[in-house]
């Protein structure tokens, strides 16, 4: 569905897709063999034939201009979880420094489409919250983040999403 202040251009040629909300503007490439139809406020995905490709191809990009519309109006937030002692972030000007139990600070440059805010509160984990309206683009800083010091089993220690659950493992056993 279209929301109030979301409008749309599709180029069949070349296939380019554009849509704009008060939050911004976001393109995606499609398939130009695909149609666009708008019909009472809600925007339909048109495949050409009933081929495998064209099926599998039809929900991904039903899912993609749907993010798109919904990241224009609303925008994607993600936020992650430092545990462990010592742990800290700071964000300034996108530019993320984190200290994760290295010898050595890491500092990590943000893309200017989003915006980053690391925050910590007494007797709590830091967390550091990435907002903007590509959800694709989040989920991939989010990830790189994360991969900086994934979450170890056995202790729990390392960078997770908020709310994510961690599965754990028993350690060593003392002998019987």
């Amino acid at each position: 569905k279209l929301k109030e202040g979301v409008s749309y251009t599709f180029d069949q040629k070349s296939g380019e897709m554009k849509v704009k909300g008060p939050k911004g503007e976001l393109t995606q490439s499609i398939d130009p063999a695909f149609k666009l139809v708008e019909n009472e406020g809600e925007l339909t995905l048109e495949r050409p034939t009933e081929q495998k490709r064209h099926k599998a191809l039809h929900g991904l990009y039903r899912s993609l201009v749907n993010n798109m519309v919904e990241g224009v109006t609303e925008g994607y937030k993600k936020q992650l979880e430092l545990v462990g002692v010592g742990y800290k972030a700071t964000a300034q000007n996108n530019v993320l420094e984190l200290s994760v139990g290295y010898s050595h600070n890491i500092w990590m440059s943000i893309p200017t489409e989003l915006s980053v805010s690391a925050e910590t509160a007494k007797g709590q984990n830091p967390v550091i919250t990435l907002e903007g309206t590509d959800k694709q683009l989040i989920g991939q800083v989010a990830a790189k983040i994360k991969s900086l010091r994934k979450v170890e089993p056995y202790k729990g220690k390392g960078i997770k999403f908020v709310g994510e659950h961690v599965r754990r493992k028993a350690g060593k056993q003392a002998a019987k």
